[in-house]
């Protein structure tokens, strides 16, 4: 049961051939036996159980969705009322949400059930799952390797069958680089397209949450439950959803593919360089046209990322004080005592870098210097895509320069770390939807091949990510030892 798609298993759920209670506990025993990949912050058994036998009730009364008794996990960064919510980090360790994320309240309403919390690079601040204060996700392909992140253990979990499908977020490409990692389908959406009420921010003009899953298919059935308009959420917007499974078999005859020759140079290792050139030629065979474009400042998304994305969780994550709730430290002698010592144990170095540098760059003297210049940077890189989607319907590249690196290997050095997220950050800067989509693999490890559409035009990279799957099967291969 654990290899099969969403569709698959809803089959089988409406045909009585499994239960969802069946079906939740075979995912449990799964996650128990595989716990050594520390995938998971928080396993919730009893609620799953509990929710699996609500989802048989509905089931049997013909009132189920898609999404209906399906196992499903939520990334450690999403509020799930009276269960732990950690963002990864030992300042949240003892933290209750009190509600529950709006998207975690559509994915309850369609009938889903949350096998638990995944861990995650702390406060979403990371490229490998390896700033999490409960420690690194192992990468199920070659569990010496990171599985990417900051939503790491979405990717893992998803990848070694832990988890049907699992939600995630992306800042910079935190959907996407561990989608590719893990050799999954990942997807961020459009910014605004999915409600970011209860999602605990790092950055809040970037941060989108999204749908990490096996097939595309999967992802617009998730998507579809997940996406939609949000009162509560001042960054979201109205306009409708469309019927994402509707147009996923459409023809890709004359589709035009843009490949910016920025994305294609220098720091691409050849031999991802390799993998994703072959699926490019597979569009061609479906009957696509291939174009060279130009998008000249993407050079410049990494230097204004790392200003307004540090600038934002600066802002955000004063609010841990020590004073409302989340850690607080010993014996404090006096308020400034209780500030610096809480925030200072209670935060990792990761995030207390990022808390530094955004600091800095909002402080005087600095903040036109550097964030309001950072700003006019992202608007040129948005003209950018906006004139390159003009002249074609999607662009493609890779999501990472190299395939999954080692534990350990790159984590004393920030820059190079960084340097991961060189082909991911400007989509957020943009706030257009991509989703990564496994394209083969090198040296036995996954490489994933990036999709960017137009502003809400998921419905466009789902129909293409689709087709190239039901022509390949780089989506459907497992891990050693998850079979």
């Amino acid at each position: 049961m654990h290899n099969k798609t969403i569709a698959d298993l809803a089959k089988g759920l409406r045909s009585g051939e499994f239960s969802s209670v069946e079906l939740t506990q075979a995912f449990l025993d799964r996650i128990k036996r595989h716990q050594y990949l520390n995938a998971y912050i928080t396993v919730t058994d009893e609620s799953a159980l509990q929710a699996a036998k609500a989802a048989d009730l509905r089931l049997a009364s013909g009132d189920a969705e898609l999404l209906t008794g399906i196992p499903i996990a939520q990334k450690d960064i999403f509020c799930t009322q009276g269960v732990k919510t950690t963002c990864g980090s030992k300042m949240l360790d003892n933290f209750i949400a009190p509600y529950n994320a709006t998207v975690v309240d559509k994915l309850n309403h369609a009938g889903a059930v949350m096998l638990g919390k995944l861990n995650m690079d702390e406060f979403a601040m990371g490229s490998s799952n390896e700033t999490s204060f409960y420690g690194p996700v192992r990468n199920p392909w070659n569990t010496d390797s990171v599985p990417g992140g900051s939503s790491g253990g979405s990717g893992a979990a998803v990848a070694a069958r832990l988890a049907v499908c699992a939600t995630g977020t992306d800042t910079g490409g935190s959907i996407r680089q561990p989608a590719a990692l893990c050799g999954i389908t990942g997807l961020k959406p459009t910014y605004g397209r999915v409600s970011r009420y209860g999602m605990i921010a790092y950055a809040s003009s970037l941060d989108q949450g999204g749908p990490m899953t096996r097939s595309a298919e999967d992802a617009a059935i998730m998507l579809q439950a997940m996406a939609g308009f949000d009162e509560k959420d001042s960054t979201s917007v109205d306009c409708p959803v469309p019927d994402y499974r509707s147009g996923l078999n459409n023809s890709l005859e004359g589709l035009k593919i843009g490949l910016p020759k920025e994305f294609f140079g220098e720091g691409l290792n050849s031999d991802v360089a390799g993998v994703l050139e072959a699926a490019i030629s597979e569009y061609r065979r479906l009957g696509a046209e291939i174009k060279e474009i130009s998008m000249p400042n993407l050079k410049l998304a990494i230097p204004a990322y790392y200003v307004i994305a540090p600038a934002e969780c600066s802002a955000n994550l004063s609010r841990f004080d020590g004073v409302r709730f989340g850690y607080r430290c010993d014996s404090p002698v006096d308020l400034t005592d209780l500030y610096t010592r809480s925030r200072g144990e209670g935060f990792g170095k990761e995030v207390k870098r990022r808390i530094l540098m955004g600091t800095y760059a909002l402080s005087a003297g600095y903040y036109d210097a550097y964030y309001i210049k950072a700003q006019k940077v992202r608007r040129l890189i948005s003209e950018d895509f906006k004139n390159a989607l003009s002249e074609v319907d999607v662009i493609m590249g890779p999501v990472t320069p190299t395939t999954a690196f080692g534990i350990g290997e790159k984590i004393g050095n920030p820059i190079e770390m960084y340097l991961s997220d060189i082909y991911t950050i400007a989509i957020n800067l943009a706030g257009v939807p991509a989703m990564s989509i496994p394209a083969g693999f090198t040296g036995g490890k996954p490489v994933g091949l990036q999709i960017i559409g137009n502003y809400f035009a998921e419905d466009r990279l789902l129909n293409i990510a689709h087709r190239y799957q039901q022509v390949t099967d780089w989506h459907l291969q497992i891990p050693n030892g998850f079979e």
